[in-house]
């Protein structure tokens, strides 16, 4: 198949690199407009710019999908098939109906489950045990269009969504592959989701401020689903920090902690060990990073600071 190739963040970057090494043709890669990054607020190119680079691959950044120029560009090139992966914009009927093949879409959840922005990071954050990746026909709707193939996913303990996001992605890619084998074979009918949907919504930064009134498991849940962005935070004793490891306590303070432990505050600490109070029970931070300092575990961020139970993290 003649592909273009719609994606911009490190998830997509393991779909285009199968595509690479398929036998099929890409003919361009769409992806954002550069943006500014970190403290400097220097012009960064995207992962999947990186990657297409240095391919050697055909590179288009329109600043909206919608514009009538690009549309035309893409409409010259007669692509088969088109597929999306984590892009970023919403594409408008002109292109999702100009290829034979349509506009194949990899979603990081089993379809219509957790259609939207972020369905890695609410999967984890609602306690999900399972999860997976549908490759879609796109239609108009968001993340509503009929589903291809699907393949479950089991997630583990220690998953975040650094970590899960990185093995869909893998999965996704040769889902993908085999979805354009399917596609061109006329052995995949695409099938119209079923099921009570729910929704992943964007997340923003403020987002990643922790809940502590939560009950541990809840928390625990949560800063996993905000690792690595965009990262579960509070403020210890005014100092901004963020909470990117912990496990509920299996045993200590009860369930429903004493009023002189309210949630937010450290009912447990020695030179390795914290433990904060939860809405109900509490949690053993294992890591956590100071602002402007690189990730850590307790033990080495306790060395050396006069922290004492009663203290407490107050989101300000």
């Amino acid at each position: 198949m003649k592909i273009v190739f719609f994606g911009t963040p490190e998830f997509a970057v393991p779909p285009l690199e199968a595509l690479l090494n398929s036998g099929h043709e890409i003919i361009a890669v769409v992806t954002q407009p550069d943006r500014q990054s970190g403290r400097g607020r220097r012009i960064k190119p995207g992962p999947v710019k990186i990657t297409a680079q240095k391919a050697g691959l055909r590179l288009l950044q329109p600043a909206k999908v919608r514009e009538k120029h690009f549309i035309g560009e893409l409409e010259a090139l007669r692509p088969s098939a088109i597929v999306v992966v984590a892009y970023g914009q919403i594409l408008p009927s002109e292109i999702i109906r100009l290829p034979r093949f349509g506009c194949i879409n990899i979603h990081a959840s089993l379809l219509p489950r957790y259609r939207g922005a972020a369905p890695v990071n609410w999967a984890l954050i609602n306690g999900e045990e399972k999860t997976g990746v549908t490759t879609m026909l796109m239609d108009e709707g968001m993340d509503t269009g009929p589903v291809l193939l699907q393949e479950e996913v089991m997630i583990t303990p220690e998953d975040t969504a650094g970590t899960l996001s990185a093995r869909l992605s893998q999965i996704g890619a040769d889902l993908l592959l085999k979805t354009l084998e399917g596609l061109e074979s006329g052995s995949i009918e695409p099938v119209q989701q079923s099921g009570d949907p729910s929704y992943a919504p964007r997340l923003k930064k403020t987002d990643g401020m922790i809940p502590w009134s939560k009950p541990a498991r809840e928390l625990c849940n949560f800063i996993r689903g905000m690792n690595p962005w965009p990262g579960a935070y509070g403020f210890l004793e005014g100092e901004r920090v963020k909470i990117l490891k912990a496990v509920p306590v299996v045993s200590g303070p009860p369930e429903e902690p004493p009023a002189n432990r309210r949630p937010g505050v450290i009912c447990r600490v020695t030179t390795d060990e914290m433990h904060v109070c939860a809405g109900s029970g509490a949690v053993s931070i294992l890591e956590i990073q100071p602002a402007g300092k690189s990730a850590m575990p307790v033990k080495t961020f306790l060395q050396g600071r006069k922290l004492r139970e009663g203290m407490s993290f107050r989101n300000v």
